[in-house]
């Protein structure tokens, strides 16, 4: 399906030194501030104070969470079983036992929810945090040669180690901006971030199949002007792609409440990102690689054709 169709190429190649250049700054800007400032971790990673809070009647966690911002900024307001059960977690600070957060948490519920009662307190340890970021860090390393194995045996290995690239590109970029922005780092992040990961590569092969479709098509066009007539051809189908993606992340953002409201706004980086890097990153890595038409096309020698031929 297309939109529209583009009759003249696009020499998106043509300014691939200047656009790779500011993405390997913003990289190196990204790494470092990630190891030099770290991440505002949640709750979840952090540790601190759960508690279980009943309401007289159906809670607004919204109004919850912004009644209790006087106590912490990063304060996790959710309802479970029914629509009056909350739990609320609240990060412990330097001093204050997990009974004093629970005092001053009910006692600022009570001034706005009379007949709200705690059910439960308990300490949620760091150690938890360290343990799912270990397993993230674990299942995106399992992503990544996954990814790797199969582009290798799909395309070529200059194809997957450009792509690979390109998607460690997106990812710590994103994380990056988090870190610069000391933006809330949740679970719910984390997975826009693996997710970005999985959409970035996505992206990626449809353009190296039209890069490759182009080789058999184009025999006498050099490698550049297969990839930008490559990537010319895939814009249609991008725009629609991403466009409807964005429709939906932006939904979440604007509407999502502040539970969706970082998992969305990574998502909407990410996808961004993820367009950008397929062209401008991985398909230029790949030309600096030197990928060739033998490298995606079989050649078919002489005597192979003379045998076909009765």
């Amino acid at each position: 399906m297309e939109l529209f169709r583009i009759q003249k190429t696009i020499p998106f190649m043509h300014y691939r030194h200047v656009l790779n250049s500011i993405s390997l700054v913003s990289f190196l800007v990204a790494v470092y501030w990630i190891f030099a400032h770290g991440l505002a971790f949640s709750i979840e990673f952090t540790g601190g104070t759960q508690m279980e809070v009943n309401f007289p009647e159906a809670a607004n966690t919204e109004q919850v969470r912004n009644d209790l911002a006087q106590v912490s900024k990063e304060v996790l307001v959710q309802t479970f079983g029914t629509p009056r059960d909350v739990v609320v977690r609240v990060p412990t600070k330097e001093g204050q036992s997990s009974g004093e957060v629970a005092a001053e948490v009910m006692r600022v519920l009570e001034a706005s929810n009379p007949g709200v009662v705690l059910k439960s307190t308990e300490f949620v340890g760091p150690q938890v945090g360290d343990e799912l970021a270990r397993d993230g860090g674990t299942a995106l390393a399992l992503v990544v040669v996954g990814i790797m194995i199969y582009l290798a045996f799909r395309f070529e290995w200059k194809f997957a180690l450009a792509a690979i690239i390109a998607n460690l590109h997106d990812v710590v970029i994103v994380v990056g901006i988090f870190s610069v922005m000391q933006w809330e780092f949740t679970l719910p992040v984390l997975a826009a971030v693996l997710a970005v990961l999985g959409y970035s590569v996505n992206e990626s092969v449809i353009i190296f199949d039209r890069v490759r479709e182009h080789f058999r098509k184009m025999r006498r066009a050099d490698t550049m002007e297969v990839i930008n007539s490559a990537i010319t051809a895939t814009i249609s189908r991008t725009v629609i792609t991403h466009t409807s993606t964005l429709c939906m992340t932006l939904s979440m953002f604007f509407f999502g409440g502040p539970a969706l409201h970082y998992f969305s706004l990574a998502l909407t980086i990410g996808i961004l990102l993820g367009v950008y890097s397929s062209v401008f990153v991985a398909a230029a890595i790949a030309l600096y690689l030197g990928v060739k038409r033998e490298d995606l096309v079989k050649v078919v020698k002489k005597d192979e054709v003379e045998e076909m031929v009765p």
